[in-house]
């Protein structure tokens, strides 16, 4: 099978497409037929091996040491179970599935395994498809950002009637925490940037800060909760803006707990889905052969929610075709 492999630490071009052994499922696994994955800012993070200082050795043993131990990254995704081993209960071959990978990885492949459940987000997380969401929509929907806002959020214990501020609201897991809170009941500001501010509107935030015209931290509102989803937001501005019992929450060193994060709550995101109570967005979409592309434009920064990958579904065409077809002069 075609996957893209990452073959050290580094720039976008260390992302290769290689032919690879296609996986067989264990026992308590699926084969799933990959149809669509992202690039998600947690596999641009890894492939440059982009981690704080302090956190240098305990991730390059974890992780690998000149390149990733797990070479196919991608962390998202969407597709079909084509085949489950003997002791999958859950799904049987046909199934339209989405999934979050988790520090298993994978996605950036035709096929992968995952477990057919999991009490550990990090092992991976399946669940059926929304029905109202396209496979491209649904890998996004499957957020790994989406099962972080939950995780963070959980820690405040979001009631009715609070005021919660997302920081960076028009990212990927921006974009669930505002959707997240408000249903949850609070009243939600959202930080972002002039071209997203409309946008975030959409997605019910009761109040919009443009960040390049006005310092939230200027405003007379304070807040239950501030969650900074983008890391750029430091404690001691965030307090400015803090009620006296109020908590300060940010998606890196607050999401940690990962292992509490099961498919429970992958199934829980999918019902709102389906409900109407969050919809995602897709920036742009990349094909496969296209991943370095994909890579760059995620790196800029910029993204307003998803960049979507899509994976043939033309076995007999496949990349190799379709990068040759790019090759013609």
């Amino acid at each position: 099978m075609k996957a893209i492999i990452c073959t050290r630490y580094g720039p976008p071009e260390v992302l290769q497409i290689r032919e690879i052994d296609k996986p067989a499922p264990k026992d308590s696994e699926v084969l799933i037929k990959v149809h669509a994955t992202t690039c998600h800012i947690g596999d641009v993070r890894i492939r440059r091996f982009d981690v704080p200082f302090w956190q240098i050795i305990p991730f390059r043993i974890f992780l690998g040491i000149l390149k990733p131990r797990r070479q196919v990254l991608g962390m998202e995704l969407a597709g079909e179970v084509e085949a489950t081993g003997k002791g999958v209960k859950r799904f049987k071959a046909g199934d339209h599935v989405f999934a979050t990978t988790g520090f298993a990885f994978g996605a950036y492949a035709e096929y992968t395994c995952l477990p057919e459940d999991s009490s550990n987000v990090k092992k991976g997380l399946v669940a059926m498809k929304p029905g109202n969401m396209t496979y491209e929509e649904a890998a996004a929907g499957a957020s790994t950002g989406g099962l972080t806002a939950l995780n963070v959020l959980r820690k405040a214990k979001i009631r009715n009637g609070q005021n919660v501020l997302i920081y960076g609201a028009s990212g990927s897991v921006g974009m669930y925490a505002l959707q997240l809170a408000k249903y949850f009941g609070a009243q939600v500001t959202g930080v972002c940037s002039t071209s997203n501010v409309e946008w975030v509107k959409s997605l019910g935030a009761d109040t919009v800060i443009d960040y390049t015209r006005a310092d939230f931290t200027d405003h007379e509102e304070t807040y239950d909760v501030v969650f900074d989803t983008v890391d750029k937001l430091s404690p001691a501005k965030a307090k400015k803006v803090l009620k006296e019992k109020g908590s300060y929450l940010n998606v890196n060193r607050h999401s940690g707990s990962g292992a509490s994060i099961k498919t429970k709550d992958l199934i829980f995101l999918k019902e709102l889905i389906e409900e109407g109570r969050i919809k995602t967005f897709i920036d742009r979409s990349f094909p496969l052969e296209q991943i370095v592309e994909a890579h760059r434009y995620v790196e800029q920064g910029h993204k307003k929610g998803h960049v979507v990958i899509t994976i043939p579904k033309n076995d007999k065409t496949g990349l190799a075709a379709s990068t040759a077809e790019q090759a013609q002069p």
